[in-house]
């Protein structure tokens, strides 16, 4: 892989103990997601993610299933805790940036938006109200939009596995031109299809790459992430 290029795996951890078995095995390879919208509250919210901060987690505050509903949420929590990496709707990123950096933090903080049906063209209406309206816009907008605001890196969400790969290839030339290296594809992801997805992003020139790999990654048995399937991730290579 290219020095230049790495891939974070962004993956779910069923509690505090599968976590540090994660870690044990990917180190700085892996953010542990943790979705705001599972809990009962902020603080409940705010209390498991600097627990696992303070065992050592690299931690991802997200939304739930890209619940527009939980963005103040996301931005609360991550004030109160300063996690490495922040999930944040569209419309809410920059507030969001803005908050972190008043604390002196600068985590990667991704917008995101949605893939249209047309490569070329996405859907940036991702917030609580403005996700009723489904207006087209073009990728070079919508990158420009986050770039504007100081927003490094763009979540992609829902790809459904490889049915977009043209459209993600579109958002990915879009994001570089408007100079954010960064590019989170999400949605339908698995250790058998993420090969495939992560090289198109970078072979359009995403410097990092943050696939989401959730439920795919978990035994049904026993709810946990499979540390078998994070050794198969960490074994590819990418040109």
């Amino acid at each position: 892989m290219d020095g230049k290029q790495k891939v974070i795996f962004n993956v779910l951890a069923k509690d505090a103990e599968n976590a540090k078995e994660l870690i044990e095995v990917a180190g700085d390879r892996i953010f542990v997601g943790v979705m705001v919208k599972n809990f009962a509250t902020e603080e409940d919210a705010i209390q498991h993610v600097q627990y696992l901060k303070n065992i050592g987690v690299p931690v991802s505050v997200g939304l739930g299933a890209a619940d527009p509903n939980m963005w103040q949420r996301v931005a609360n929590v991550s004030a109160k805790t300063r996690p490495v990496h922040i999930n944040q709707v569209f419309s809410a990123a920059g507030y969001t940036l803005g908050r972190m950096e008043e604390l002196g933090e600068t985590p990667i903080i991704n917008g995101v938006i949605e893939p249209s049906g047309t490569p070329g063209e996405v859907y940036i209406s991702t917030g609580p109200a403005s996700s009723a309206n489904k207006e087209k816009v073009s990728c070079d907008l919508a990158a420009k939009m986050l770039a504007e605001v100081g927003i490094q890196s763009i979540k992609f969400y829902p790809i459904q596995g490889e049915k977009h790969l043209d459209e993600v290839a579109a958002m990915v030339k879009a994001a570089v031109r408007a100079g954010i290296k960064i590019f989170e594809p999400t949605g339908g992801i698995t250790v058998d299809n993420v090969y495939n997805i992560v090289k198109i992003c970078l072979d359009n020139g995403a410097e990092l790459v943050i696939p989401h790999l959730y439920t795919s990654l978990i035994n049904k048995e026993t709810g946990k992430t499979e540390v078998t399937k994070i050794q198969q991730l960490l074994e590819m290579k990418w040109d």
